[in-house]
């Protein structure tokens, strides 16, 4: 049978994706950019903070200058902001130490800032045709179901086969080994995200099929096998969306931490809003209660308590939080927390806070 890696490699090449904006380029700078946006994120998602990122910082020494307040805000929205202040020290780190030029191996790039095993590999794959294995969520998916690996992918033991066997199918050194390898890596991704998905795999149309265990055994629903599911801890918090002639209280949260780097609302933990003005110097001239909301983060659920404060007379206390007036139409461009631009956007009717 004709090997794995060459099967996936001639189906990227008449079926995968070709036009993606990240695609058709060898340039590390951009395919970095992109393998840090698609962690734990969709397509089509990322495509347009991507490609604002591009129009606004459309080299690595341009993000590397970048205020990390212009980042923030770039970013915001897209989650996981541990992220978002890597990138920026990643580039600050490709500027200082190699020249503004990305590492030419994925052992020098994995040394950066936020940057894996697997993401390292990909983007010498995508840039420099480096024989290196990858194994992000997608591919262990396709790994487990192909070989039948049972257990946790999460788990040290199963991770650590599922990587000897991702060395052991990368593609055979040769002339072409470099397209080779791009297409390869490429494929395994498309195949986990077009064709082996999670929920309801389209075997049909696999290049593999013919050689996987799943199929074979119609096990295409009990692998990869899932985690131990843990009761998810819930929070609860105020948040006070204090207005003053149009303009809203916003404090910059503290990094590292939830939100870390973000400009969000006031938050109290009492449930006494009245309290919790008093705290910061407002005197509220009217206070409305706004209905509860959730946001799911990854290891905890937040319970949101959103108080509309009217600000009377104003004698404010920064305290440990740097603190700024808004006014509500600037709000769009402001580097706010997903559930806050949700409740903003709902509350003064500014559709462009929604926008991916």
């Amino acid at each position: 049978m004709i090997a794995f890696s060459r099967r996936v490699a001639q189906w990227q090449r008449e079926n995968g994706r070709h036009t993606l904006p990240w695609q058709n380029t060898q340039d590390p700078y951009r395919i970095w950019l992109s393998e840090i946006m698609l962690q734990q994120t969709q397509v089509a998602t990322v495509i347009p903070y991507y490609e604002r990122f591009l129009a606004k910082f459309p080299t690595v020494a341009d993000l590397a200058a970048a205020d990390e307040g212009e980042v923030m805000a770039l970013w915001a929205g897209l989650g996981y902001y541990t992220r978002a202040r890597n990138l920026h020290a990643c580039a600050r780190q490709v500027v200082s130490d190699w020249g503004g030029r990305f590492p030419p191996t994925a052992a020098d790039i994995e040394t950066l800032p936020g940057i894996g095993r697997s993401t390292a590999a990909a983007i010498a794959a995508f840039a420099y045709g480096e024989r290196s294995p990858i194994l992000d969520g997608n591919v262990k998916r396709v790994f487990a179901r192909h070989f039948g690996i049972e257990g946790d992918p999460t788990k040290r033991a199963v991770e650590q086969r599922m990587w000897a066997i991702a060395h052991a199918e990368v593609p055979a050194d040769g002339p072409d080994a470099a397209d080779e390898m791009r297409r390869y890596t490429q494929g395994l991704m498309d195949l986990g995200a077009t064709l082996c998905t999670r929920g309801d795999p389209d075997c049909g149309r696999c290049p593999v099929r013919e050689s996987c265990v799943a199929l074979r055994e119609a096990r295409q629903h009990e692998l990869p096998t899932p985690r131990e599911r843990k009761t998810v801890p819930e929070r609860h918090t105020g948040m006070l969306v204090i207005e003053k002639a149009g303009e809203i209280l916003l404090q910059r949260r503290p990094s590292p931490g939830i939100w870390g780097g973000l400009w969000s609302l006031p938050e109290f933990a009492d449930g006494d809003p009245a309290q919790a003005c008093r705290v910061l110097g407002v005197a509220p001239a009217e206070t409305i209660r706004l209905p509860v909301f959730s946001h799911t983060f990854t290891h905890f659920k937040l319970h949101i308590e959103p108080w509309h404060v009217q600000a009377g007379s104003l004698d404010l206390r920064e305290g440990d939080h740097p603190q700024v007036w808004l006014p509500s139409a600037e709000l769009a461009d402001a580097a706010l927390p997903a559930p806050v631009k949700k409740l903003l956007g709902g509350l003064f009717g500014h559709n462009d806070l929604f926008r991916p």
